[in-house]
């Protein structure tokens, strides 16, 4: 006989897993510390890029006047200035992204909690 309520329940656990659960259980697979820590890395090598470009397309934007000013410029202080402002970069895009994962992750957890839930309801339903 077909029990309503289990056939629901399934319905919804089989909706999660297709949509918010995949993500959430790839994030499930990780401790907090693992998976920010993986997070950070892939946010410095990426920030690094980006910081490279921006300064690339920067320099290449006005390359004539800046070939003109490069005998003049201190060059030890224009490198310690760009230095600092890609320190600054990573360090403030790290920090995004360490409270975005941290937020992401105990989102995931929470939701992974409550799927689990429901999955433990569903085998009580199956030994009644």
């Amino acid at each position: 006989m077909l029990n309503e309520e289990r056939i629901i329940l399934m319905t919804k656990m089989a909706s999660y897993e297709e949509g918010e659960g995949k993500a959430s259980m790839s994030i499930g697979k990780y401790f907090r510390g693992d998976y920010i820590a993986v997070r950070l890395l892939r946010a410095f090598l990426s920030g690094t890029i980006a910081f490279v470009l921006g300064f690339g397309l920067y320099i290449l934007y006005d390359f004539e006047e800046f070939m003109a000013d490069i005998y003049k410029m201190d060059l030890l202080v224009f490198a310690q200035n760009v230095l600092i402002w890609y320190a600054v970069f990573v360090v403030v895009y790290c920090v995004a992204i360490y409270v975005i994962s941290a937020y992401r992750y105990g989102k995931a957890k929470k939701s992974l909690k409550c799927y689990y839930h429901n999955l433990k309801k569903l085998e009580s339903m199956y030994r009644q």
